[in-house]
This record gives structure tokens, sequence and C-alpha cells, in this order.
């Protein structure tokens, strides 16, 4: 793009999406300073000597706020990504707390995981009335005496499977605990916070161009008088489903005695997604094992009815 076509997409805040957001990010990096202006300021005069890049900024440096400009065309153009993960982020966490929280499924495979507890720690540490959630992955890593290969995890599946076999439908209950197990609250409050800050510089800026005479062809008070509409309504639906997401997420650290203040969602979260992966390929530990046993009977049943067969054709 040449310099004149820049300023014309600028004038217009890009309505036919010239700009590429990251041409929009690049030009950010390189807003004339104050000084810098003033000194092509008093070059002017020389527009056709200067060096290309001399030239690009003085041209930038003519349209009316031109940095206040370019952030609001750049947010306008991650405006939609921006508030789309946002969104996602929050809901994942919103459904994954409630269903943490109201999973019947859950509370009745963590007795069974206490009453095991229990009757391993018998005349030790025996009659917990509890555990802490962080040490649930430690299931897996205790190992029967007699075999290296299989865990207390195996027995805890094979148990269920017996006795609780409701139980093993607990992915069912739990859908968006993997997504969940991905967000950073600290990132997602920032992101939140971007999103606040680029609607008040909107507002500001819209203030400011209403505020004095409009420039023909400049289409910034027509577009961006549309555009904040759309923000502010985003905004507001996203701060409403936030608050709910984190009264919600409270409520399911609490319920496991865990403080949401100081464990984030991904470790949080992540400890049950990472159960309830290790408890799906401990269970299909369990079948292989079933199968490869049901095999070995068939074979030594044929083996038999073989040498049978071959006993009453000798005679």
């Amino acid at each position: 793009m040449g310099n004149s076509e820049i300023v014309r997409a600028l004038r217009n805040m890009d309505d036919r999406d010239d700009i590429p957001q990251d041409l929009c990010e690049q030009m950010l990096k390189y807003v004339p300073m104050p000084e810098e202006k003033a000194m092509l300021d008093e070059h002017g005069h020389e527009l056709d000597q200067m060096a290309r890049a001399d030239r690009y900024l003085y041209e930038m440096s003519r349209i009316v706020h031109y940095e206040e400009r370019l952030k609001a065309l750049c947010f306008k153009k991650k405006f939609v990504e921006r508030v789309t993960d946002v969104k996602l982020k929050t809901n994942s966490v919103n459904k994954a707390s409630k269903e943490i929280y109201r999973s019947k499924r859950l509370k009745k495979l963590l007795e069974i995981i206490l009453a095991f507890g229990n009757f391993m720690n018998r005349g030790q540490r025996g009659n917990a009335v509890g555990f802490k959630v962080t040490s649930l992955n430690k299931i897996a890593d205790t190992k029967s005496s007699s075999d290296s290969g299989v865990t207390l995890l195996h027995y805890l599946m094979e148990t269920c499977e017996r006795k609780f076999s409701d139980v093993l439908k607990i992915h069912s209950d739990l859908e968006h605990v993997r997504e969940a197990a991905k967000v950073n609250m600290t990132e997602l409050e920032k992101d939140l916070h971007i999103l606040r800050i680029g609607f008040k510089d909107l507002e500001k800026e819209l203030e400011f161009h209403r505020s004095r005479p409009r420039d023909a062809g400049d289409k910034f008070l027509h577009v961006v008088s549309e555009f904040i509409k759309t923000v502010a309504l985003n905004l507001s639906e996203v701060e409403d489903a936030f608050q709910d997401m984190k009264q919600w997420y409270e409520r399911a650290c609490k319920l496991f005695g865990e403080d949401a203040k100081a464990m984030q969602p991904e470790e949080f979260f992540g400890i049950f997604d990472q159960f309830l992966v290790a408890a799906a390929e401990a269970k299909m530990d369990n079948d292989n094992y079933k199968k490869k046993q049901e095999e070995e009977k068939r074979k030594a049943k044929a083996e038999i009815e073989r040498r049978k067969k071959v006993g009453k054709g000798s005679k």
C-alpha cells in the first residue's frame, strides 16, 4: 500500500479492510514521537527529498490524532477475536465449576476413594473425613506390591465396575473440565481489562471528534459511533458472565476446601482432568486384561478339546 492509500484507509477507518491486522499493529510501533513530528514539520517543504521512511512518518503525522485513531482501528480489528476468546474461556470455567459442584457421580467416587484410603490406613491415619483434592492423582502412583504394573486406580476402576457402575459415567458429568483446565484467571482478567481500556479510549476519542469541525471524507465519527454500540453490548455481557463465573468457581473451590484466589482454574480443573484421563486409561487396561484372560481361557479350552479328539482317534 502507498502512503496515500494508507491515509485514505485511516480516514475511512478502513471500512474496506485494506489494512491487515498485523500491519496495523506494526504501524503502532512506528508512531512518530513529538520531537520527531516537530523535526519533520520543519522539513515539510523538502518532501520530495525526504527518505521513504521519513516521508511515510510525515504524511501519517498530518492526520489529526494519528496515534489515537490507529489505536482505535487496531482495537476494532481485534475486538471480535478478543471478546470471543474471553467469552469462551469464561463460559468454560463457569460450566466446569457448575459440573464439579453438582456432580453426584463425582461425590460418590470421592466417597469410594476416601473409603479406600481409610481401609489402607487403618490403625494409622484411618477414619479421615476427607482429603485434599491435590492428592487425588496420587492414586495412580500407588502401585501393587505383587505387580508394579497395577495401581490402586486399576483396583478402584474394577471395584466401581462391579459395584458402582454408574460412577463410571462421570466423564459425561464433567464435559467442560478439560477446556477449563486451559484457563489462567490472571490472564483472563488482563484480557478483560484490555477490553475495558479499549472501550474507554474509544469513548474519549469520540468526544474529541465530536468537539471539533468535521473534516470532509473523515468517517471516524460514523464508523466508531456504530462500533462502540457493539462494544458496549458485548462488554456488558462479558462483565456479567465473568462475575457469575467467579462466583461459581469460588463455590466449586470452597466445596473442596480450596481457596479460589490461591488456585488457578488451570490447576484446579487440571487435577480433575488428569484424574479422568488416568481413570479412563486404567479402565482400558482392565478391559484389555480381561480380554486377554478370556482369550487365554478360550485357547486352553480349544486345546483340551483338540487333545480329546486326538485321543479318541488313536484308539
